[in-house]
This record gives C-alpha cells, sequence and structure tokens, in this order.
C-alpha cells in the first residue's frame, strides 16, 4: 500500500529503501561513486573463500542481515575475523561475503538527510571490529566530511533514488576514509545525543522543504 501512493512525500521510497539494502548493489554503486571500497569476495565455493582469507587479514560479515532469535532473545551476527582455517564445507550451504580487514583506527558514521550531511568518529576498544557488539565502550566525537567524500555520497543516494543515508566508513591511520556498507533507513537518534549532532532538524527540514515526491 505504501509502495503504491501516488504523489506522496517519502524519506525514502519503500522500494528504493529495499533496493539499497542489497549489499552487492551497494558495493558497485560506492564503487562507481569513487568511494574506496575493500577487497572483497561474495561465494559459496569454500575453495574460494578459504584462498581469500589466505591472501589478507579477512572478515566475515552477513550478506543480509535477516532478524532470527537465539533462546528466544533477538541476536544478530557482527563483523567479525575469519582465517582460512576456520573455512569448512558449510561454506557451500549458501552465498557469504567475504571482505579484507581494513587496518582502522576508529570508524565514522556519517549519516545524510537531503542536502546535510553529519559526520560522528566512532572510537571503541582496541581490537574491536564491529563496533555495534561495544556500545556501552564508545567514545563519539562530530568531524567534518571530506568534499570528496560528501560528493561521492550523494551520488551514492541520487543512484538508488534515496533522500536519507547512514553510512559506516573505517578510517585508517593516513585518514583514509574506506566504505563498509550503507543502512537507507538507518537509526540516527543516539547518534544525535551522543556526538551532538542537530539530525531531527535536518529531517524535519526535509520533509518540510527539501524532499523529492514519487510518481
Amino acid at each position: 500500500m505504501l509502495g503504491a501512493l501516488p504523489g506522496c512525500l517519502y524519506v525514502s521510497h519503500p522500494q528504493a529503501i529495499a533496493r539499497a539494502e542489497y549489499k552487492p548493489a551497494q558495493l558497485d554503486v560506492a564503487t562507481r561513486a569513487g568511494l574506496t571500497v575493500p577487497a572483497t569476495l561474495i561465494t559459496n565455493d569454500p575453495v574460494e573463500a578459504e584462498a581469500f582469507c589466505a591472501e589478507q587479514p579477512s572478515i566475515y560479515k552477513p550478506l543480509h542481515a535477516g532478524a532470527y532469535d537465539i533462546g528466544g532473545e533477538p541476536a544478530g551476527i557482527w563483523a567479525a575475523p575469519v582465517g582460512p582455517g576456520e573455512i569448512d564445507g558449510a561454506v557451500a550451504g549458501s552465498a557469504h561475503l567475504f571482505q579484507a580487514r581494513v587496518p582502522k583506527v576508529a570508524d565514522v558514521r556519517v549519516v545524510v538527510a537531503g542536502d546535510q550531511v553529519f559526520s560522528a568518529r566512532i572510537t571503541a576498544p582496541p581490537g574491536v571490529v564491529d563496533w555495534r557488539a561495544e556500545y556501552q565502550s564508545l567514545a563519539y566525537e562530530p568531524v567534518t566530511c571530506p568534499d570528496g567524500i560528501h560528493e561521492a555520497l550523494a551520488r551514492f543516494l541520487a543512484d538508488f533514488g534515496l533522500r536519507f543515508g547512514a553510512f559506516d566508513f573505517a578510517v585508517t591511520a593516513d585518514d583514509a576514509w574506506w566504505f563498509l556498507e550503507c543502512n537507507p533507513n538507518g537509526q540516527w537518534a543516539w547518534l544525535q545525543a551522543a556526538a551532538g549532532l542537530p539530525i531531527t532538524n535536518a529531517i524535519a527540514d526535509l520533509l518540510a522543504n527539501g524532499a523529492s515526491h514519487h510518481d
């Protein structure tokens, strides 16, 4: 019903969000938009997966973050290191996403609402690969999104027909920003409070003045 309503204001249209949640498409669009993307392998071939993980430090991450329970409690799969010795025949059961591990010193979450961009540097305890697993131990600092990244994000959103996106980057010691993924319908309220970013105002501005109508 929501996707069929004519002349409505969407942030963003449900079909655009669904398309943008597909990670292989994200990686392709991010590369074409000019973002730096870690080497990535999507496969169900254990031999390919083992060879990839032997070439460089690697991580495993869900190809699709479907909801599931463990013992009746909601659970999730965090990005985690994986070595060639951990690959076995179970990989053949479905497609998996393996990625070169970025030697990061911090993460950055970038929230784009219309033409407004907000960035926060996220510092986790040493050795933490996926900061979402350590919410209680994170430090936040507002930072400026580099012009080149800003422009690439605009191209990324335009390609998918989005007006909002929550982007995750890994940042290395030389201040290189590596694209990890985009949540086209990502949470942002906690980041506003933690880093002092006026994201609510930007979304209100977008809803009032700047969102695109869907024909």
